[in-house]
């Protein structure tokens, strides 16, 4: 098994991954085959495993260093992670995910939801058997709760047309940026770091994923017209409107609501009038400045980390800006 090429960079770090991997697989045994296939296809499907690695960094400027249970915390992480990816698609009736067939449209929304709930309870037991304390698991429970509303929110605010940037952000910080909060201060917290040190990990790890998310949709709309993929398409239809469409629909209004109204029968010519006109309206420019503004917010944050013998904060930093500077 291979993990992503992105960690070739960094050997020890490569290394724990793909212990965490392993872990996580074996982990998962459902007396349901075809489901564990699906789940560990998912698992294996060449995700970056960027939260698993957050954690693994951060757990390195405690004074506590157990590989056993950094894997441990790491697996937890990446399969809470998964979970939600799984829910996710039942919400947005997804076909793919990385190219392969969701678990919900090769098995039915029933048996995924099943899936996503036993990828929970891995989750926690993993938390269980290796943290320290009941504060781990009680905020993974309050993130998991934070990580609900902000896919509730985002159901909530489908189709709506007023839509604010705040509204937006409020989301984006529950869905995506909880889970990279979480990732830090477990990191820190379960590795002996104090409180205020890793409230102060997890505050980066929520600028991070706040620039995470911004950036991913910015990536949607940065694709030449003739390749656009899933996202924008099935995203717009379903009224779920991401940061450049909000700013371009702010700007003109009147040049996009014939089409957004449309809701889910709008046809591909609409939605490529609406990469069109995100553009001419400056949406992804405007985005681009906000995403600019916390990825300089997180990188701040990470200077000031102290420096180590592993050289962690240098590491974070280089994978936060490799992350948050990308172009595909």
């Amino acid at each position: 098994m291979e993990i992503h090429p992105m960690w070739k960079n960094y050997p020890s770090l490569e290394k724990e991954l793909t212990k965490t991997e392993t872990l996580i697989e074996e982990s998962i045994k459902l007396s349901n085959k075809k489901v564990q296939v699906a789940i560990l296809k998912m698992v294996h499907s060449g995700g970056k495993m960027l939260r698993p690695a957050y954690q693994i960094l951060f757990s390195q400027f405690g004074p506590e260093q157990n590989e056993e249970k950094r894997i441990a915390l790491a697996a937890a992480i990446e399969t809470l992670h998964t979970a939600t990816l799984i829910h996710d698609d039942i919400v947005d009736e997804a076909l793919t995910r990385r190219n392969l067939p969701t678990i919900q449209s090769q098995f039915g929304k029933d048996i995924a939801v099943y899936a996503g709930d036993y990828l929970f309870v891995v989750c926690f037991k993993l938390l269980s058997d290796y943290t320290s304390s009941l504060k781990s698991i009680q905020l993974n429970s309050r993130s998991m709760e934070k990580i609900l509303s902000g896919e509730l929110g985002q159901m909530d605010q489908r189709y709506n047309l007023n839509l604010t940037i705040s509204d937006y952000i409020q989301n984006v910080s529950g869905k995506t940026a909880e889970l990279f909060g979480l990732s830090c201060f477990i990191g820190a917290f379960e590795s002996g770091c104090s409180d205020t040190f890793s409230n102060k990990c997890r505050n980066i790890g929520v600028s991070i994923g706040i620039a995470f998310q911004i950036i991913d949709d910015i990536l949607d709309y940065s694709q030449e017209e003739n390749t656009l993929g899933k996202p924008v398409l099935e995203d717009v239809r379903q009224g779920v409107y991401s940061l450049p469409l909000l700013y371009a629909l702010q700007k003109q209004p009147e040049s996009f609501l014939p089409i957004l109204k449309k809701k889910n029968k709008m046809t591909a010519e609409d939605v490529s009038k609406i990469y069109l006109l995100v553009h001419k309206y400056d949406g992804v420019k405007k985005s681009q400045k906000l995403a600019k503004k916390y990825t300089e917010k997180a990188l701040k944050e990470i200077a000031d980390l102290p420096d180590n013998e592993l050289n962690s904060a240098k590491t974070i930093y280089d994978i936060t800006e490799t992350i948050l500077l990308r172009k595909n």
